[in-house]
C-alpha cells in the first residue's frame, strides 16, 4: 500500500513540476450562414502543457446567437495540441479535437486547427488559428470552417520548445 502511495504520489508531482498551467479565451468566426451572432463562437480553455504537447478542457459555444427553446450550441471538448515548429517568438501549433454538445442532433463535434502562435511575453501569447469542425449525430453530420485568435496566459513563465527545432547558422 505505501508503495503504490509513493508512486501516485511522485507521479502527481513531477506532473506539476514538468508541467504548466494556462487558460486560453478564443473567439472565433465561422463560415455558416447567418448574421454575425450566427458565425460566431467563443471558447474558454484551462490546461496543463509539457513541453512540446499540452492538454485542455473547453468549454464553448458554438454560435452567440440566441436560442429560443434550449440551448444547443454549448460544448465541452478535450483538446491535445502538439506544437510543432518554432522560429523565434513564433511557433507552428495542431489540435485534434473532441468534444460533445449538449442537446444537440448533431452532438458529435471533432475538430483539426493549425495556429501561428506568437509569444508576447513568456506568460502571454497569442494565437492565430483556423480549422475544421466536424459535427456529427445519428441521422445527419455537417462541418464547418473556422477562423479566431487567441490570448493564452500561463501561470508560470514558459520553457516549452518545438518538436523540430531550427538549426541555428
Amino acid at each position: 500500500m505505501k508503495k503504490r502511495f509513493l508512486s501516485i504520489l511522485l507521479i502527481f508531482v513531477s506532473y506539476k513540476c514538468l508541467s504548466q498551467t494556462y487558460i486560453s479565451l478564443a473567439p472565433s468566426l465561422t463560415n455558416t450562414a447567418g448574421t454575425i451572432a450566427d458565425k460566431s463562437n467563443i471558447a474558454l480553455e484551462v490546461g496543463q502543457q509539457w513541453d512540446v504537447f499540452s492538454l485542455g478542457i473547453d468549454l464553448g459555444k458554438t454560435t452567440m446567437s440566441r436560442v429560443t427553446v434550449r440551448d444547443t450550441s454549448a460544448y465541452l471538448e478535450l483538446r491535445p495540441n502538439l506544437n510543432i515548429f518554432q522560429q523565434g517568438k513564433f511557433t507552428n501549433t495542431f489540435t485534434a479535437g473532441i468534444g460533445y454538445i449538449f442537446h444537440a442532433k448533431e452532438n458529435l463535434l471533432t475538430e483539426l486547427t493549425s495556429g501561428i502562435e506568437y509569444a508576447f511575453t513568456q506568460k502571454l501569447h497569442f494565437n492565430v488559428f483556423f480549422g475544421q469542425y466536424f459535427y456529427s449525430g445519428r441521422e445527419s453530420a455537417s462541418n464547418v470552417t473556422f477562423f479566431g485568435i487567441s490570448a493564452m496566459l500561463y501561470f508560470a513563465p514558459t520553457q516549452s520548445g518545438p518538436l523540430i527545432k531550427q538549426k541555428s547558422k
